[in-house]
Parts: C-alpha cells; structure tokens; sequence
C-alpha cells in the first residue's frame, strides 16, 4: 500500500513525465523512454521500491543522451530527484 506522502510524490512525477513525452522539441527515444517510465511507475504488480529505482536507472540513462536539450535533461533530474526521496 502507498502512502499519501508518496502518493503524492508519484504524481509529481508523473506530471514531470508527461511535459517530457508530449513536448515535441524533445527527441522522439527520449519521449517513448518518457512513457514507458511512467507506464512502469505506475505498474503495480511490482513493489514501490523496486519501480522507483527502475524508472530512476532508465531516467540517468535518459539524461545522457547527447541530443536532450537542456530542458528536458532538467526534468529529468528534477524527477529523479523525487523518486529518489520516495521512502
């Protein structure tokens, strides 16, 4: 059961996660990687825990892609750094 402290955390992220895959200036891998995180976050036949580290591992990976413009790399460490902090 997830807590509404990390409840809530969830949906920044996912909010974090939908301005990446539907901004189109953002490279079209890095869109898809985008929604798959959040379809993966959100998948709760796996434990909290282990969605989070999966999502921030896909995320880092993300994040150095030479073609991310800067702004989607922001946001992609602003959601990691949530995830991160889920307890």
């Amino acid at each position: 059961m997830v807590n509404e402290a990390a409840n809530k955390k969830l949906e920044q992220v996912a909010t974090l996660l939908d301005m990446l895959s539907e901004d189109t200036s953002v490279p079209r891998n890095i869109r898809k990687g985008a929604k798959d995180s959040k379809e993966r976050l959100f998948d709760n036949r796996t434990a909290l825990d282990v969605r989070c580290a999966g999502v921030v591992s896909v995320l880092e990976e993300l994040s150095n892609d030479p073609n991310i413009p800067l702004h989607a790399r922001t946001l992609i460490w602003n959601a990691t750094s949530v995830l991160e902090s889920i307890k």
